[in-house]
């Protein structure tokens, strides 16, 4: 893991943070498929890695403001445990129109690296059983595998239990 993404025509806004702050990553590309139901479940398939291992990025509104939470995509996001973790009092899922608008990614390949304005981020605290996971690298069909220290030290994540399965 700890090679660097080549030079490709300057990557994703994810990839390119990675690489400005010097942090070891290896990236996954795979032909999505338009119809798959899960973008997440996916990519796990495709690149053979544990979905307990694959986290998905998700934008909710707390208290009316957009949160990113990063939960791995074998379960699901608890949103009373995300406002928890921010001290908020509701969550709810976002509207993709403005998730994708405030991050600059589409569904699907939402990044929590390289967003157009930086959203407060909670990180599924399941990550720091693994040495690594991946996570959307910005685009449908790329993932970005890196260590969840790393992750959380770049997004300035708070790391809480916010997933169930």
């Amino acid at each position: 893991m700890a090679k660097k993404q080549k030079k490709n025509g300057g990557g994703t806004p994810a990839t390119v943070a990675l690489t400005a702050a010097g942090t070891p990553f290896t990236l996954h590309a795979y032909e999505h498929d338009p119809a798959s139901p899960s973008y997440g479940e996916e990519a796990a398939e495709a690149l053979g890695v544990s979905p307990d291992r694959v986290f998905k990025t998700l934008v909710a509104d707390v208290d009316g403001e957009l949160t990113v939470a990063v939960v791995p995509v074998a379960g699901q996001l608890d949103l009373k445990a995300l406002a928890s973790a921010v001290g908020g009092k509701r969550a709810a899922m976002a509207d993709p129109a403005a998730a994708e608008r405030t991050t600059g990614y589409v569904r699907g390949g939402i990044s929590p690296l390289g967003q157009r304005k930086r959203l407060r981020t909670v990180l599924d605290a399941s990550a720091s059983d693994h040495a690594s996971i991946c996570i959307s690298a910005g685009r449908r069909g790329l993932e970005v595998e890196l260590s969840p220290a790393d992750l959380a030290a770049l997004t300035s994540a708070v790391v809480a239990p916010i997933g169930r399965a």
